[in-house]
């Protein structure tokens, strides 16, 4: 059996002529391997493709329109530089251009389906790329095949945020790629875009290319899925804030999850899934310096010397509390509460309880007027905004003495309104004010990576 590689390459690595060269070669320093090739949306498409269905749906066609005309300018420059066929790519963008303008009259009408039509618009942002690199890779003497992947990931019908059918969407991959992979051709795919079992567009999500470059790997057991970035790999905290951090080699999934879960951008959370279940390595490589060894996400992983491997952030987090005399002793009363969070389809982070109350953050919202209204028939509710959730990763963690001392110790002065440890071996979880989150992780990383355990490689 072939176990190809599935390479994933992100909106950065093809954001312009100098960007897809970086992929030519990539491809072809890999091409023993059977790649299988993932693709993004040009860096700022999506985001622009999602700007002009609001402006139709406000009826502001023209601006709709022409905020998407300097991007496709910029595919016309790749085209014009490094395909062979620049002018075949000129009729396909000029169709695509014709077909968004057709949507965005639909979404402009009254009573429209937005979701469904938006899901249809923002597809161009992949179906371009994929078939621009296409092109791309046939003029760079690859044998490359370009495969809608709408034809290979099928979901439900939630557009916008499709959940895929896994079943279906294992036997229509490999329906689609295998025969390739075993002609020796290299498939190239747009990430994030799928469709229904009948034939509708659906869309992944933000982030959603990582998990299309994951279910196909799933599917065809590869070797490998490597997630092609602008970045040296996961690192031990966010560079925006720590200049000091650094890669970290190698990761378990387990570690890998919850970094991506709480806020580490590097890995889109669902990801890791699809690889856990066939035990299909992960490894995050730089587009920009191929040379590099990246971060390795596998089954197992070295405990780091000081138990820590990384730290992770999220902001935006609102806490809940609910406090009720009749939480003791009384059974039920967590399921009430998640019920109400279910119904309103907001996902829990945190969860810690005492006898008479449960804390919860979140960093979904959008329906928390409407979850508090029922959440007050069970108890008094408090709401706490501006939080931010830090996560201290590291396989080992739970069992080192002194681990929570040291965390907490070098954050004296900055106030902490929950913890919860437990839940997992591998992280310690807490919220802190969003306004003191960069002085915690600064601290925190001094503490574990600048400090004696700098004198140690992280494992």
């Amino acid at each position: 059996m072939i176990r190809p590689i599935v390479m994933k390459f992100g909106g950065t690595s093809v954001e312009d002529a100098s960007a897809f060269d970086r992929i030519i070669r990539i491809v072809t320093s890999h091409q023993s391997l059977r790649p299988i090739v993932v693709v993004s949306a040009m860096s700022g498409f999506t985001d622009a493709l999602l700007a002009s269905v609001s402006y139709a749906f406000k009826g502001e066609l023209k601006a709709a329109k022409n905020l998407l005309e300097i991007h496709f300018e910029r595919h016309l420059a790749v085209a014009g530089t490094l395909n062979a066929a620049p002018k075949e790519f000129a009729q396909v963008l000029t169709s695509a251009r014709e077909e968004i303008g057709e949507l965005l009259l639909g979404i402009s009408s009254p009573n429209s389906p937005r979701t469904s039509l938006q899901d249809e618009v923002v597809a161009y942002g992949e179906r371009l790329s994929s078939a621009l690199l296409t092109d791309v890779l046939t003029a760079g003497s690859l044998p490359v095949k370009l495969v809608d992947a709408r034809h290979c990931i099928i979901t439900d019908d939630r557009h916008g945020r499709a959940e895929p059918e896994i079943a279906r969407t294992q036997v229509a991959t490999r329906s689609q790629l295998e025969p390739l992979v075993a002609a020796a051709q290299i498939p190239v795919l747009g990430g994030f875009i799928a469709s229904t079992s009948a034939g509708r567009t659906t869309t992944l999500g933000r982030g959603g290319s990582d998990y299309t470059a994951a279910l196909i790997g799933a599917a065809l057991g590869a070797a490998e899925v490597q997630i092609w970035t602008d970045v040296p790999g996961v690192l031990t905290a966010d560079p925006r804030v720590i200049k000091e951090a650094r890669p970290i080699p190698r990761l378990s999934y387990g570690e890998a999850a919850e970094l991506a879960y709480f806020g580490a951008k590097v890995l889109h959370p669902k990801t890791i899934q699809p690889a856990v279940e066939q035990n299909i390595p992960v490894r995050i490589c730089n587009a920009r310096a191929p040379e590099a060894e990246g971060t390795t996400v596998c089954e197992q992983s070295e405990i780091s010397p000081s138990s820590v491997k990384a730290i992770a952030h999220k902001s935006g987090v609102t806490l809940v509390q609910i406090t009720s005399a009749r939480m003791l002793g009384a059974h039920g009363f967590l399921h009430a509460i998640f019920e109400i969070f279910n119904r309103h389809h907001t996902v829990i982070d945190i969860v810690t309880t005492s006898e008479v109350s449960v804390s919860i953050s979140l960093d979904d919202a959008a329906s928390l007027s409407e979850i508090v209204e029922e959440l007050n028939a069970l108890g008094a509710v408090h709401v706490e905004t501006g939080r931010a959730v830090i996560c201290v990763v590291g396989e080992g963690l739970r069992g080192t003495p002194g681990i929570a001392a040291r965390v907490f110790g070098c954050l004296g002065d900055i106030n902490v309104s929950l913890i919860s440890q437990g839940a997992s071996r591998i992280n310690l979880t807490f919220v802190v004010e969003e306004l003191h989150v960069h002085e915690a992780i600064r601290r925190l990383h001094q503490t574990f990576f600048e400090g004696e355990a700098a004198t140690q490689a992280v494992a």
